[in-house]
């Protein structure tokens, strides 16, 4: 499916009355999970600027025992303290890289902001190296715009 056909489809969630939040964006990764063939799994991280950790809040694909990660560590908490985009062609190539699957290949994490503050991420995994274009972080930008609306 298009990521244009995509966008109706997270704003359609995003803005449907019924369901918590976390319903909402558990939803959208699974939308995600399930149109994008290279997106083998989609999850979002929140932050805890206090604690300095990001807490798994939503996620589709294979369950991880990433649910807790420290600021500064792998690829989501070096996107924690950047508030950059990252995106990873292949992970072998990365030495701060925590591994939660050793099918994946590559991965991109987009930083969620609101109010101008980074209060969590997206991020993908993908058992293809290098899937993710410029396309994909402009999307996934949109996804979180409509993601923070939520929060």
């Amino acid at each position: 499916m298009a990521f244009e056909d995509l966008k109706i489809q997270v704003s359609s969630i995003a803005s449907n009355n019924e369901g918590s939040a976390k319903d909402k964006m558990t939803a959208i990764c699974e939308l995600l999970q399930e149109h994008i063939d290279y997106y083998d799994w989609v999850g979002f991280y929140m932050a805890n600027h206090e604690a300095r950790t990001l807490h798994l809040e939503a996620f589709a694909g294979e369950p991880t025992d990433h649910t807790v990660i420290p600021f500064g560590k792998g690829i989501c908490g070096q996107v924690a303290e950047s508030n950059e985009n990252f995106v990873v062609p292949d992970v072998k190539a990365q030495d701060n890289y925590i591994a939660c699957s050793i099918t994946v290949k590559s991965e991109i994490v987009i930083p969620l902001f609101k109010d101008g503050k980074n209060i969590g991420q997206i991020d993908i995994d993908s058992n293809k190296v290098d899937p993710f274009t410029k396309a994909d972080e402009d999307f996934l930008e949109f996804v979180n715009e409509k993601v923070a609306a939520l929060l």
